[in-house]
């Protein structure tokens, strides 16, 4: 058990029966009252985020994550298909919960599974990762002005993002995770 004043951003626990990762929290001590800490947190089973409030003293139970590095291997319909590279066990999840991050998986990439007790909570992407360009319009020299010097180009995975003149179909690009943008040649 934790005292919820001891809380930190990135932090696991489970409060009335829910799991919940810290995103953020607030102090707050008035002269006359006791420490009330404002916890924003993700709800790791519905996605929600929500903000909860609790008096110092209030304990919640901390509990430990294992991270399991999983690959990427196929969409199988309803699902995603994913791989441990050592056991070669294969880890099915549903599609419609992971629809954020299919714009950047390509088959055999690595993700990082976040598990508690064998239960998939969430899919970590990494910072950065490499796609394939599979088509782009060809950079015209001097039609730097009308479109700022980038060009559209549609990645391996289906994902559509604005690319420098420079670079051309065929070409393997790196693409920020957090932002969907380029990021550089890979």
């Amino acid at each position: 058990m934790i005292n919820v004043t001891e809380l930190r951003p990135g932090n696991y626990f489970t409060d009335e029966g829910n799991l919940f990762r810290v995103i953020d929290i607030l102090l707050n001590k008035t002269a006359m009252r006791k420490m009330v800490a404002k916890v924003k947190v993700k709800n790791l089973r519905t996605g929600a985020i929500i903000e909860l409030a609790r008096n110092s003293g209030y304990m919640v139970e901390d509990i430990h994550i294992d991270k399991k590095i999983m690959q990427y291997l196929y969409d199988g319909g309803e699902t995603l298909v994913f791989m441990d590279g050592k056991t070669y066990e294969q880890q099915e999840l549903p599609k419609a919960n992971y629809q954020d991050i299919i714009p950047f998986l390509a088959p055999n990439s690595e993700v990082t599974m976040v598990l508690y007790e064998s239960e998939v909570l969430d899919v970590q992407l990494p910072a950065k990762v490499i796609l394939t360009i599979v088509d782009c319009e060809p950079g015209v020299r001097g039609d730097t002005v009308s479109n700022g010097g980038s060009k559209d180009a549609t990645l391996e995975t289906g994902l559509k993002i604005r690319v420098p003149l420079f670079i051309n179909q065929g070409e393997k690009v790196s693409v920020d995770t957090a932002t969907g943008k380029y990021d550089g040649r890979a």
